[in-house]
């Protein structure tokens, strides 16, 4: 039930896509560029998506598809894009900063190897000094000297504690660019990339630990009809709320991810198959217990419902077949009447 460009293109609908990716762009007149082909690919693969509603609305306007409206997409639509010139701006100032620490330090070091010579040279002279004069006129130039390298040292301690700063900050800043990237903009969870590497490792640890593992699949029923009678804002407006609800339940341990489109996933960690139907029970029930309203207009919209399907994960399974698994299970709600939970270990045995 996945409606993800990234599944879409794993499998044999990936060259029909790609063919009507080329078609679509020359019939709109948009040069087929490496990365306006990425964005008519998530453009098409999910039409209703934020991006593919962007696409539909600068089309509709008969605005110009210009370099700049690509570049401008991407970094607001591909995480990708977004990380990439965050990180870019990173470097910039990273370098900007070492350049600095790298040229104080040198100054410092010249600084420190005069004061050598100096030292050198007064000690010659101390032993050639005859007089007290000549020895006050030693002892005033290494004061000068000496003043000179604290000075210097002092310049250097400060720019090393501002830069470290800097890169205190970049850090966090570049971290918070990472979080941004790995979580979905319309709903807050985390988005198909995070889930995907929140799975695999997931897995991993688990087999690790020898402990169980529980993936679940969770979709809002009818969403397609939802949309086209009520409009994309008011279809966003229903995936945040049943976001709101997924994420109470998919709290840490748990992780709660939009896996695409209407679709969500959590992942629970050591639990057991009951613990987990218990929640996506209470998950269900709370959803469809709703009466929902459109904000615009104050229209009733009646109960939202969801189907849902999870997997109990198998010694040595990867996380696609535990997904696959989860998947099927999702289908068979969908197919039995929906608004309803199975597990996969019920088909098995039914089979």
């Amino acid at each position: 039930m996945t409606s993800s460009v990234e599944t879409t293109l794993r499998g044999p609908e990936a060259y029909s896509l790609s063919r009507r990716v080329i078609d679509e762009m020359e019939a709109a007149g948009v040069w087929p560029t490496p990365l306006n082909f990425e964005l008519w690919l998530h453009y098409l693969g999910d039409p209703d998506g934020a991006l593919g509603r962007e696409i539909q609305r600068i089309l509709a306007a008969e605005e110009p598809f210009t370099e700049a409206t690509a570049d401008m997409l991407a970094a607001e639509y591909l995480p990708r894009g977004r990380l990439t010139e965050e990180i870019r701006d990173a470097g910039r100032v990273l370098d900007r900063e070492l350049s600095s620490v790298a040229d104080a330090i040198s100054r410092a070091h010249r600084s420190q190897a005069a004061y050598g010579q100096t030292l050198d040279k007064a000690a010659s002279s101390i032993d050639a000094a005859g007089d007290g004069e000549t020895l006050k006129t030693i002892v005033g130039g290494l004061s000068t000297a000496t003043r000179r390298v604290q000075r210097e040292n002092e310049t250097l301690e400060k720019k090393l504690d501002a830069s470290t700063k800097e890169v205190a900050r970049l850090r966090e800043h570049l971290e918070q660019v990472r979080r941004d990237a790995m979580t979905d903009a319309l709903t807050n969870l985390a988005n198909r990339k995070a889930f995907d590497e929140h799975l695999a490792a997931a897995c991993q640890q688990v087999e690790a630990d020898g402990e169980p593992m529980v993936l679940a699949v969770l979709d809002v029923d009818h969403f397609k009809r939802f949309n086209d009678t009520w409009g994309h804002q008011t279809g966003d407006q229903v995936l945040r709320y049943v976001a709101s609800v997924i994420g109470r339940y998919g709290q840490l341990p748990r992780i709660a991810a939009r896996y695409g489109g209407e679709e969500f996933a959590i992942i629970f960690p050591r639990e057991s198959s009951r613990q987990v139907e218990v929640a996506l029970e209470a998950i269900r029930k709370e959803i469809a217990s709703r009466s929902l309203r459109r904000r615009s207009t104050n229209d009733e919209l009646g109960a939202v419902t969801i189907s849902a399907g999870f997997a109990v994960r198998r010694p040595g399974e990867t996380g696609s077949t535990l997904l696959e698994r989860a998947d099927a299970a999702l289908y068979a709600s969908k197919r039995t009447g929906r608004n309803r939970v199975t597990s996969a270990e019920s088909l098995d045995i039914a089979a």
